[in-house]
């Protein structure tokens, strides 16, 4: 079995296998961004026995709790289904993919865990698990982990990039030292590639075995359908037409000057209750981001925000261009001209890249005093606006945060832009394409400032 793209999790499941305790652990994330792969790969390369379940494929397989979840039990109904099955303790894993077709699985967690005999992993697609019913089954006796599609410094390795090459660039950081013009152009080339491709596994894959776009606009139409489909086969609850119009007019919204998302304009008459929950259920399902519009901009983040102003964003900056007119499909293609959708590429992408780190999204809007600004994140004691440049403008509303003492939280800015490392003494200036590393620098410059 050959496994091309290299992935976070493949590091995070070698560790998981490591500790003594180990859990049973689920993987999340949306569908198609490479789960069943690398666990597939990870088991067979660790494991004597695997065995391998899709509750999608091969329903059947749900019967094997039918007498209960004690784990002798679900070994004899495995084996009545296939006798050749081999159950060595110690050096067997379970798979149990597609686990949203089979809530029962979860259940049986906690047995395994309790029996130690057999390491398992289960997977599924965000959309369709009931997450808060998995929630209650095995509490204590599991390990989540949700995975996203590729982030930029996966794409980087995809592209025979070095974790010393990375680690280069972090230093450049850490040191506040400008990158060469070459690697300047090289890596915003590349960035500008990831953009348009977006860091679904597939398109990645084509678009590395091509070196060029060929092929890949093709994938992402299809995966643009295959998420439509399942929003008419999982939506429960819901008005499938209200979720649809939701997730349809994303593009609409971000095309605009404010990029705020508005329910009233997404139809005739359209009413903020009538779409309670439609959102809620694209961001659960793994298929948006949900940006935050902050009361004021100051600690603490959670319980500082309005819920009824939001931005929405693609998860998938390849999925949001795969969605646009083939007209500006050709352009962002042809030209590689990000800057004239206003902005809202490099906006989703550094949304994504900030989500893909473990941060939530906020941003401010006010208009007295007018301050905008694109999104926050923080470190222990601090408060950093992050503004997001498609041009070389202004940077009016980073200066009123820095310099106005009302805003005594915002310590020092980020400004992200087509620009070299710097710092001025109030904000660091930062190319787009090293917001990866962005949690890794201020996690090390606040360890550095306190000691």
């Amino acid at each position: 079995m050959n496994k091309l793209l290299r992935r976070k999790i493949d590091a995070f499941l070698t560790a998981w296998k490591q500790n003594p305790d180990r859990k049973p652990l689920i993987v999340k994330g949306a569908r198609q961004i490479g789960k069943t792969r690398s666990i597939e790969w990870f088991a067979k390369q660790n494991y004597s026995s695997v065995i391998q379940i899709n509750f999608i494929e091969q329903k059947k397989y749900c019967n094997i709790f039918n007498d209960g979840f004690e784990v002798n039990s679900i070994l004899k109904n495995i084996s009545l289904l296939n006798p050749e099955t081999e159950f060595i303790p110690g050096r067997t894993i379970f798979f149990f993919d597609e686990l949203q077709a089979c809530p029962n699985c979860a259940t049986s967690l906690k047995f395994f865990k309790l029996d130690g005999r057999f390491d398992v992993i289960c997977s599924g697609s965000l959309m369709g698990i009931n997450y808060n019913e998995i929630e209650s089954n095995s509490v204590g006796h599991k390990e989540d982990y949700e995975m996203y599609s590729m982030d930029f410094e996966e794409f980087l390795w995809a592209n025979g990039y070095s974790d010393d090459f990375i680690d280069e660039l972090y230093r450049h950081m850490l040191e506040v030292t400008p990158l060469a013009t070459l690697q300047l152009d090289v890596l915003f080339g590349l960035f500008r590639d990831y953009a348009i491709i977006g860091g679904m596994p597939e398109v990645v894959n084509t678009y590395v075995k091509n070196k060029n776009f060929s092929g890949t606009l093709g994938i992402q139409k299809q995966l643009l359908k295959d998420y439509e489909e399942d929003i008419s086969k999982y939506v429960d609850g819901l008005d499938k037409a209200k979720v649809k119009a939701v997730y349809n007019h994303i593009s609409t919204f971000l095309a605009k000057e404010n990029k705020r998302f508005q329910i009233t304009k997404i139809a005739k008459n359209a009413r903020n209750r009538d779409y309670i929950g439609c959102v809620d259920w694209l961001s659960d399902a793994g298929v948006i981001n949900v940006c935050y519009c902050l009361n004021r901009p100051e600690l603490p983040l959670k319980g500082n925000y309005d819920p009824k102003l939001y931005k929405i964003y693609y998860k998938d900056t390849g999925l949001l261009i795969a969605s646009l007119d083939e007209e500006a499909q050709e352009d962002l293609r042809a030209n590689k001209n990000l800057g004239t959708y206003k902005g809202a590429i490099y906006e989703n992408i550094v949304g994504d890249m900030l989500v893909k780190q473990g941060y939530n999204l906020y941003y401010y809007h006010s208009d007295k005093p007018a301050v905008e600004m694109d999104f926050f994140i923080r470190d222990t004691n601090s408060l950093i606006p992050i503004e997001v440049k498609a041009t070389d403008g202004s940077t009016a509303s980073l200066n009123r945060l820095l310099n106005d003492n009302n805003y005594s939280d915002v310590k020092y800015g980020i400004k992200l832009g087509y620009k070299n490392i710097g710092f001025n003494g109030k904000f660091y200036t930062f190319p787009y394409f090293l917001t990866f590393l962005l949690k890794r620098f201020v996690a090390n410059r606040t360890k550095t400032s306190e000691s």
